[in-house]
């Protein structure tokens, strides 16, 4: 009786079997890390449906984490970073602009100092 009870279970009951038969705790949400450990395995020519089912999540899931996977690699190998750099490098520009000025303002005060008469210098003779 075992035997035709076996047989007659559907797809979806197998597969919740397999699914479950792991040891380790499928997390509810998945951290940057074990999406790419995840992604890594797809990437190396692991089945699709396997990873989805061992991770009991959705091929489509898997498959978006693939392609922001891959999407952020090619922007790592931009040579232009974009906006980022423009700002970086007119910040660059004010502050070299800014510790000229300082630097200029304190040799014209260090000038106007020597000429005082109550300098903190003595003045020659």
């Amino acid at each position: 009786m075992d035997e035709g009870n076996a047989g007659s279970r559907g797809p979806s009951e197998v597969t919740a079997g397999f699914a479950g038969d792991s040891t380790a705790r499928k997390p509810q949400r998945f951290s940057a890390r074990l999406k790419s450990q995840i992604v890594l395995r797809l990437l190396r020519g692991e089945d699709l449906e396997l990873l989805s089912r061992e991770w009991g999540t959705t091929a489509p899931l898997i498959s978006r984490w693939r392609d922001e996977f891959l999407s952020a690699g090619q922007a790592a190998l931009k040579k232009r970073k974009g906006p980022e750099r423009d700002e970086i490098k007119r910040l660059r520009e004010k502050l070299g602009k800014a510790t000229m000025e300082s630097e200029l303002l304190r040799e014209k005060i260090r000038r106007l100092e020597q000429n005082r008469p109550l300098s903190l210098k003595r003045p020659r003779k």
